[in-house]
């Protein structure tokens, strides 16, 4: 309902949902965050406390009015997909490297796409026909395996890196020189530190007790609202609330791993 899913996606195709990055994590729980940390601040002043009222469309909005007050600029002008920022600029998207890989052009500033066309030893006019030069930058990509490239695009300023899994995060530099990434020591997979990082107090991952279950604490949570366990349990039966006991969960989740290896 934010308008903002219209304008994801490449043109001549149904809108992309971005996972769930821009209402669940950043249009609702950051800007629910900020918003509690607002309120604390404010109560410094005032003494008093209040309600921070957060909605996913409102939050999917604002962390999105870039491209609200951009829509009728040269950058959003024209329909989904045929944008500078949204794949419809061959100087701003992603290709397919000789081994299957990809690597992510993001040279939007003519010094950057200077570059760009340096490394692929191209000479083309930054605003040709944006047709047939992302085809000429397609074949090009085409040629060489994204280690070929990185090696080449690691000497030049071009805003030209390599798309990497997941799994490979944690093996890159700058993580491992900041220490972005810590191994869960119960999924045995490396996740991310916690961000941004503060000087005095950094945020810390903590590992000490695995992820928890889905209604690993529900029976606890409704004990402090006051509820009896027999009508816990009886809201359970009839599947009001789920009840999941975590020692037997955990067990479960160590015999799988141990399967998977």
């Amino acid at each position: 309902m934010s308008g903002i899913l219209s304008v994801l996606g490449r043109r001549e195709t149904v809108p992309t949902p971005p996972l769930n990055l821009i209402a669940d994590f950043a249009g609702g729980g950051m800007t629910c965050a900020l918003g509690i940390v607002m309120s604390l601040f404010e109560r410094q002043s005032s003494g008093k406390g209040q309600v921070v009222d957060t909605s996913l469309v409102e939050g999917t909005a604002y962390v999105s009015s870039f491209v609200y007050k951009t829509q009728n600029s040269p950058i959003w002008g024209k329909p989904r997909g045929q944008n500078l920022l949204d794949s419809g600029a061959p100087f701003y998207d992603t290709y397919e490297t000789k081994d299957g890989k990809y690597m992510a052009v993001g040279s939007l500033e003519p010094h950057f796409y200077a570059k760009l066309l340096e490394g692929l030893e191209l000479d083309i006019p930054q605003f040709s026909n944006f047709d047939i030069t992302k085809e000429s930058f397609r074949l090009k990509f085409l040629t060489k395996t994204q280690m070929e490239w990185i090696e080449i695009f690691d000497k030049l300023d071009a805003c030209v890196t390599p798309i990497i899994e997941l799994t490979e995060a944690h093996q890159k530099e700058p993580n491992i020189s900041r220490k972005s990434f810590y191994k869960n020591p119960h999924t045995l997979s490396w996740e991310p530190e916690p961000a941004p990082k503060l000087s005095r107090t950094p945020g810390i991952a903590n590992f000490s007790n695995p992820d928890p279950i889905p209604g690993e604490h529900t029976m606890e949570i409704l004990k402090e609202f006051g509820y009896e366990e027999s009508e816990i349990r009886s809201l359970a039966a009839n599947g009001t609330v789920g009840i999941h006991h975590a020692h037997a969960s955990v067990q479960k989740f160590e015999n799988l791993t141990s399967l998977l290896r």
